[in-house]
């Protein structure tokens, strides 16, 4: 009767509720991350910046005055040289730190074309798979699903063992359904539960699952 109906009313409401906040935590959480990998990133090259400095320093300390550093007369100074070549304007972190906050607000377009110049100058760099990730997540918010599956699909494959990959599965999964392939969205998710049991993004796909009507373990 009408009391059933409203307390089913009251737990989609709830359950509405609930989706919210779990959306807004995982934005924040997303926030927080990006913030983690970039003061990750700093950390690990100002420390090869002082083992670079360290070693440049034993080298001149012991080469004999007035004489050549080790290798012949081409090399002097080339160590130091090689320690000081970036310039302020070129700073690979400061780029990626300005594509990051262009995605942070919402202007996408500047934040892929950062995120590609990072990964075009720094390929080997341990924030490349970010950056490749971050295109992905910028074409999703611009509602571009196949362009941004495509770019989750470089992720995984280009950096299968990057912590990027549960994200860039679970986000598959959303742009297939976005597309209204529903089918290869859940197969995505239930990947996603398969592969990374206990990661937040399996969590996320658990809930996508029960929104689509499938229940899964």
């Amino acid at each position: 009767g009408s009391k059933v109906t409203s307390q089913t009313e009251s737990l989609l409401k709830s359950n509405a509720q609930l989706t919210t906040k779990v959306s807004e935590i995982d934005d924040k959480l997303q926030n927080s991350q990006g913030t983690i990998e970039q003061t990750n990133y700093r950390v690990d090259r100002l420390a090869q910046q002082l083992t670079d400095l360290q070693r440049n320093f034993e080298q001149i300390r012991s080469a004999p005055a007035g004489s050549s550093m080790p290798g012949g007369p081409s090399q002097t100074g080339t160590p130091l040289t090689q320690t000081v070549n970036v310039s302020p304007g070129s700073d690979p972190m400061e780029t990626y730190q300005t594509a990051y906050r262009d995605y942070q607000k919402g202007n996408f377009d500047l934040a892929m074309q950062g995120f590609r110049e990072f990964l075009q100058n720094n390929p080997a760099s341990d924030l490349a798979d970010n950056a490749a990730y971050w295109i992905g997540e910028s074409l999703f918010s611009q509602k571009k699903y196949r362009e941004a599956i495509e770019q989750f699909d470089m992720v995984i494959n280009s950096y299968p063992k990057s912590d990027k990959v549960p994200a860039a599965l679970l986000k598959k999964g959303y742009g297939y359904i976005e597309l209204g392939q529903k089918a290869q969205g859940v197969v995505q998710l239930q990947y996603v539960i398969h592969e990374h049991p206990t990661s937040r993004e399996a969590t996320l796909a658990r809930q996508k699952l029960k929104a689509v009507g499938i229940d899964n373990p």
